[in-house]
């Protein structure tokens, strides 16, 4: 016969809870579909530097702490003193120039009269330089022709030479003198004798070379210069005569502002 054992259970139950329990709103389905399909990160490209900020990195030396680097890249100041330099100088130009340009150097003569009839010139100046280029010798002449010398010299003659040069004086032949043209008997007054011509008869270089009108219009490269500065005459004057023209200007270019019916006459 087995015996049988008695079993004896004991059974225990959990505390009650200090709160009730509230019960968890239950997300919308909105709300549901943007937690599963989350919206795209916009990625936006960086911006290229500056060509001239990259090139001014590049320029670097490398031996630059990396606070050098970092500051900014601006142009040193021009000191006070050059600054002050340049302006005294500018100003001293402006007292001794005429006919309302810089670039024409001299002082103003006033009406210079004439022994014969149909010579002289009104409100005549006298030009030392003209365009930075020194004359040989003080010229006189009225504005308009000093007006053509400057647009010429600034843009026929210091170019063509620029190599070779730069041109630092005109040789001038003939100027303002009260007498006919070529000082024949009986012919007309010239316009050298109204102010409104120069004669230039040579160039002279920084180096101290002089190419001049009778010799460098026979051979290069003095000639194609020489002719440059010739064609670059005709227009700014209105007669312009070379060694071309006649025996009378073989050493010279005659340049004059006289005005004539069918436009420059150049020879």
């Amino acid at each position: 016969m087995v015996g049988c054992v008695a079993v004896s259970a004991t059974w225990s139950y959990a505390a009650p809870p200090e709160q009730s329990l509230v019960p968890v709103t239950r997300p919308s389905e909105a709300e549901v579909l943007a937690f599963a399909n989350p919206a795209p990160v916009e990625i936006r490209p960086k911006l290229r530097p500056e060509p001239q900020i990259v090139l001014a990195a590049a320029a670097v030396p490398a031996d630059v702490s990396v606070l050098e680097q970092s500051a900014p890249i601006r142009p040193l100041l021009r000191p006070n003193a050059l600054e002050l330099e340049v302006l005294f100088k500018k100003r001293k130009l402006r007292k001794t120039s005429v006919c309302g340009d810089i670039d024409i150097q001299g002082k103003p003569v006033g009406n210079v009269p004439g022994r014969i009839a149909a010579c002289g010139i009104k409100d005549a100046v006298q030009v030392t330089s003209i365009s930075g280029v020194a004359l040989s010798r003080p010229s006189t002449m009225d504005c308009g022709t000093a007006i053509a010398l400057n647009k010429w010299v600034d843009k026929s003659v210091k170019p063509a030479f620029k190599r070779r040069g730069p041109v630092v004086e005109l040789q001038v032949a003939a100027h303002y003198a009260c007498r006919t043209r070529n000082n024949r008997k009986g012919a007309r007054i010239s316009e050298h004798g109204k102010g409104r011509a120069i004669d230039i008869s040579g160039f002279k270089m920084a180096d101290g070379e002089v190419v001049t009108v009778l010799k460098g219009w026979r051979k290069n490269p003095s000639k194609r210069q020489l002719t440059k500065v010739w064609r670059g005459a005709c227009g700014p004057f209105g007669t312009v005569l070379g060694p071309n023209s006649d025996r009378y200007h073989r050493d010279h270019f005659h340049l004059d502002t006289a005005r004539h019916r069918r436009g420059p006459y150049c020879r």
